[in-house]
């Protein structure tokens, strides 16, 4: 399996790793065996946002004598009350259930201390002003967290948030029909069919800035509802009215600036090991773009979706790199000197395109790319 850096933690994460939900409601022997199947296959990343004691327990056994093979992302403020999953600001709260976390799991510390579900401006204020992100600094300069991190769902929120220079981690929901959508404090706003009965166009432009944000400033990104709780992978439920298949999902979100690893939810081990077997030999295609090229009132028209297909260029020009760093770049008032750089150790860059136009007759969305190699060449010239 493919193995990337968490932006700038120095934490390495397999690309595809486990969602949690497909823990609960299982006995400890499953957890033994899904561990194993994730070594077996180079994966080491696992999401806990739950705080199911059954759950903590279980892969804390399963962890014994193994536990630094795998990078746990362990969620403050996620705590168990009146036996289910509640969401809480209360810092002495939010301190009890992270000492149970890590007495359950059999640890003295986890890789990523994860604010948990943080949508809406207001929300972001009380972690700030109410101590969570104290206590977060506090964990990490005590070495009990290695990086501090924050889910959201809401482009415009965590923009703020990575913006204010604490989160290393973003934990966001990334597929192609959600990335189409505005932000919205209101989560479930996200699969609402309603809002994908207009046609729709391109990358919603918070979602888009989030990102390279997020790669210019070296912050990780792992993935949660890549397959859309389920509904993208089904046609008659899909919001796109076509399913991907699980290895197209993984593959778009993949493909976003910044991201790491997507943490599959996996609700048994066939499916769990379809996931973890993703570009393994005689894996299934993971092409997204014909598929996506196909979504009925959904378009993406001109927008650079870095698949690839555009390659091989006959000038062996990165086109998918280039316009990446091109897109960052623009993002920002001025070129950052850190993607000015990303751009010069490129082996070829866009000033040896020879306008051919052969990679624009393979390109599903209709990109101008001789345009983008002329004005990479104009932008990283100033």
């Amino acid at each position: 399996m493919e193995i990337r850096e968490l932006g700038k933690t120095g934490i390495r994460v397999g690309v595809v790793g486990l969602g949690c939900e497909g823990l609960l409601g299982k006995d400890s022997a499953y957890y033994v065996e899904a561990l194993g199947m994730m070594e077996a296959h180079g994966a080491n990343c696992i999401d806990l946002y739950s705080p199911n004691p059954d759950m903590r327990s279980h892969l804390g056994a399963a962890l014994k004598g193994r536990r630094e093979r795998f990078v746990l992302q362990a969620h403050l403020c996620s705590v168990w009350e009146d036996g289910q999953y509640k969401c809480t600001r209360d810092l002495a709260k939010v301190k009890a259930s992270f000492a149970d976390l890590l007495a359950r799991l059999g640890t003295d510390y986890v890789d990523i201390g994860m604010i948990h579900y943080v949508d809406s401006p207001a929300t972001w204020k009380r972690v700030v002003d109410g101590g969570i992100l104290d206590y977060a600094r506090e964990l990490k300069k005590a070495g009990t967290i290695r990086a501090i991190g924050l889910s959201s769902h809401n482009p415009i929120v965590a923009l703020a948030a990575v913006e204010a220079g604490d989160i290393e981690v973003l934990m966001f929901s990334v597929n192609p029909c959600y990335d189409l959508q505005p932000p919205d404090e209101d989560v479930e706003q996200l699969w609402n069919r309603e809002k994908y009965a207009s046609p729709l166009v391109n990358m919603d432009a918070d979602r888009a800035r989030l990102y390279e944000t997020c790669m210019e400033r070296g912050v990780g990104i792992t993935v949660m509802k890549a397959f859309g709780g389920g509904d993208l992978l089904h046609k008659d439920r899909s919001l796109a009215g076509v399913a991907l298949t699980p290895h197209q999902a993984i593959s778009y979100a993949l493909d976003r600036p910044a991201v790491a690893t997507v943490l599959a939810g996996a609700h048994n081990l066939t499916e769990l090991e379809e996931c973890l077997d993703y570009r393994g030999p005689g894996s299934p295609d993971a092409d997204y773009a014909e598929v996506l090229a196909s979504f009925p009132r959904i378009s993406w028209k001109g927008h650079c979706m870095y698949c690839g297909h555009c390659a091989p260029c006959t000038e062996h020009i990165d086109i998918a790199m280039v316009i990446k760093l091109l897109n960052l770049a623009e993002a920002q008032p001025s070129v950052p000197e850190t993607v000015r750089e990303h751009y010069r150790a490129l082996p070829v860059r866009a000033d040896a395109c020879s306008q051919c136009g052969v990679c624009e007759t393979r390109c599903p969305f209709e990109v101008k790319i001789r345009e983008q190699m002329a004005r990479a060449q104009q932008v990283f010239a100033e």
